[in-house]
């Protein structure tokens, strides 16, 4: 096996083996022997607890990772900007301003939510596109404009705190993304739209990589630039925005996880989309059981983790670049 597949085997195993903890973890605790007879013969009350509580936890956690992971690296293939991500540039913030919006007013809306969550984040994208756009993108009017899009929709969205209890549990949920109340109907409704947006990206590899040559060079080995462009944006639209409806709105994992892995199997698309769906599960189970278990009975949401881990990687990032594009 070349190393590139010997990385993404142990990517898999530390995911499997991160589950596996985070399923034995907590203020219940079970062995691996009782949590695998529990699953499969019953008549354990823990690990029926575990099973109804704990699982659904532990897989949109998982799900929300490997969305936001791979809508970051998508959105860097079509800006060509190792810094675009999701909720740097606001879309994760309109996203989640709709769904918040959406949920707080008609709660019988509450499974076709990421739907209009797709439809923030679109509205994002196309400010931030629209307002940057002059004769092309340039990476640091879309990074600056990105910020303020992102600050305003941020805004608005707490502005709910004001309008009642239901709405600031909605807005906390939301904002601070702690996965404590997710039941089985958030993994149904995360897995449909979650599902359908990671299976549309895995064959956009051979769009990216022709993406990553200059404008022209594409045009002429037949890519039509502008609807590839389009196409793939509209699915990091779609996998952004599902997961900040269901798992809240979290930041950098677009940033962390496609960055490890350019540095650990290379800058092909076609590996690098899948990879960065496994790593970006484990990083936000990781982050989820460590915020779980670290100070227990209290909790840290995964939001927080990732933002005290993200914003020192961001600095280092432009520290090192010295500049925002490539």
């Amino acid at each position: 096996m070349n190393k590139k597949t010997i990385v993404f085997a142990i990517a898999v195993l530390l995911l499997a083996a991160t589950a596996l903890l985070s399923a034995m973890l907590g203020s219940i605790r079970v062995s691996f022997g009782g949590l695998v007879q529990g699953l499969i013969f019953g008549q354990n009350e823990q690990v029926d607890i575990i099973r109804d509580l704990r699982f659904p936890r532990i897989i949109v956690s998982m799900l929300t990772g490997a969305a936001l992971a791979v809508s970051g690296v998508l959105l860097q293939a079509v800006i060509k900007n190792p810094l675009a991500e999701p909720g740097i540039i606001g879309i994760s913030s309109g996203a989640g301003l709709v769904s918040i919006t959406v949920v707080t007013l008609f709660p019988m809306l509450y499974f076709w939510s990421p739907l209009f969550s797709v439809l923030g984040g679109a509205l994002a994208c196309f400010l931030v596109y629209s307002l940057s756009w002059r004769v092309n993108l340039n990476p640091l009017r879309l990074i600056l404009v990105g910020i303020a899009v992102n600050a305003t929709f941020t805004g608005l969205g707490q502005s709910f705190n004001y309008r009642g209890s239901y709405a600031v549990t909605t807005v906390n949920q939301a904002v601070s993304s702690i996965f404590t109340m997710k039941i089985w109907d958030d993994v149904y409704i995360l897995g449909l739209f979650g599902g359908i947006g990671l299976l549309l990206s895995l064959p956009l590899g051979g769009l990216c990589n022709m993406l990553a040559f200059q404008d022209e060079t594409a045009r002429n080995l037949g890519l039509r630039v502008e609807w590839s462009r389009l196409g793939i944006s509209a699915v990091a639209v779609l996998l952004a925005s599902v997961a900040t409806a269901i798992g809240g709105l979290i930041m950098f994992v677009g940033l962390l996880v496609p960055h490890i892995g350019r540095a650990l199997i290379g800058s092909n698309y076609k590996l690098l989309i899948p990879f960065s769906a496994v790593g970006g599960a484990l990083l936000i189970l990781a982050a989820d059981t460590i915020g779980r278990t670290a100070l227990a009975p209290a909790e840290i949401p995964a939001s927080v983790i990732m933002a005290v881990i993200g914003g020192p990687f961001l600095i280092m990032m432009l520290k090192r670049s010295g500049k925002l594009s490539h």
